[in-house]
């Protein structure tokens, strides 16, 4: 997959090129690209001095990166006990249903990837799915449909649509 590496040498200059800022400099990566490209992971070996191994290290241990690429919309659903108890494998079972893809994939149109957590700490709120951040809990199967349609991709007319005046 080609990547536009020039964004991820900005990024490392934007830290001067510090060891110290590997964290940052990551999560930057992150939000840039939505995933850590492999090309992008070698130019921050060579350009912090950090070995690929230490850096895959890195972003193995933490969740909020992935080494493979992401959809636009990232939708999180509890699985913990109190989600569990309350509904959540229903409700996983529609969000999969929706959008056909199973947790830890990606939509072929690249719009949604599903991840699954084992406690999201809001268990109050049970079960709980999360949207790019946002929140919804107290989520039933009715609920998941609305929830998605908000982040699905809404198509624009075609120019041939347009009626000209």
């Amino acid at each position: 997959m080609n990547i536009n590496i020039k964004k991820a040498s900005k990024i490392i200059e934007k830290y001067k090129g510090k060891k110290s800022t590997l964290l940052a400099v990551l999560q930057d990566i992150q939000e840039t690209y939505n995933w850590l490209p492999l090309e992008s992971l070698k130019l921050v070996s060579k350009e912090l001095c950090v070995p690929l191994i230490d850096i895959y290290s890195v972003a193995t241990f933490y969740r909020a990166f992935s080494l493979a690429p992401r959809g636009k919309h990232l939708v999180t659903v509890c699985l913990g006990t109190a989600c569990h108890v309350r509904g959540a494998p229903l409700v996983i079972d529609r969000v999969q249903k929706q959008l056909g893809i199973s947790p830890g994939c990606t939509t072929k149109d690249k719009q949604f990837t599903l991840e699954t957590v084992n406690c999201l700490g809001a268990c109050a709120l049970a079960p709980i799915v999360v949207v790019d951040g946002k929140y919804h809990g107290q989520t039933t199967t009715q609920k998941v449909d609305s929830i998605l349609a908000k982040y699905k991709k809404k198509r624009k007319p075609s120019k041939k649509s347009k009626k000209k005046k």
